[in-house]
């Protein structure tokens, strides 16, 4: 019997469009404030954003769900092309940014070892931005566990915060 491997190493893809220019999508998506305003499913804040953007550089994000209990993750930038292309690397993390393992949290997590996730930004034309994000985790896995749900309810809180930058142009 053959077993068919593609959906284990399929890896997560999302892609949405927004209505904004591409250098204020890239802002959401790289300054500080405004990854508070998003990072995290509905309904979760992010009372911590730490980035050194920089290949090289690390990060440090806090998600707090509705009950305020806290997640920690961190990692390091790879690739950064401006206003094209950010590859970084993220693991669950303390605090402090140390690594922890997934399960120290409670989390089943499947992700392909030293696989990194991967946001593309293009002009998508008539001031619109088409924003790709591939994940490291496969995607039936991430259906089953609940992260492409989290994802893309972080992409709506994303959209909401380049419709209010737009908006303050």
């Amino acid at each position: 019997m053959t077993k068919n491997t593609v959906n284990e190493t399929e890896r997560m893809v999302i892609t949405r469009v927004f209505d904004a220019p591409r250098a204020l999508v890239w802002k959401a998506w790289t300054d500080p404030k405004y990854v508070m305003q998003w990072w995290g499913p509905k309904g979760f804040t992010s009372p911590v954003c730490k980035m050194d953007f920089r290949v090289g550089g690390k990060f440090l994000f806090c998600m707090r769900t509705p009950d305020g209990q806290e997640g920690w993750n961190a990692g390091e930038y790879h690739e950064i092309v401006p206003h094209e292309k950010i590859v970084y690397s993220m693991y669950f993390s303390d605090s402090k940014g140390n690594k922890v393992e997934p399960a120290d949290y409670g989390i089943e997590h499947e992700a392909i070892d030293d696989a990194h996730d991967v946001v593309i930004f293009e002009d998508f034309g008539n001031g619109q931005t088409k924003l790709t994000f591939i994940g490291s985790e496969p995607m039936e896995s991430a259906k089953n566990s609940g992260q492409l749900e989290g994802w893309n309810e972080q992409l709506d809180k994303v959209a909401a915060v380049v419709a209010g930058l737009t908006q303050a142009k």
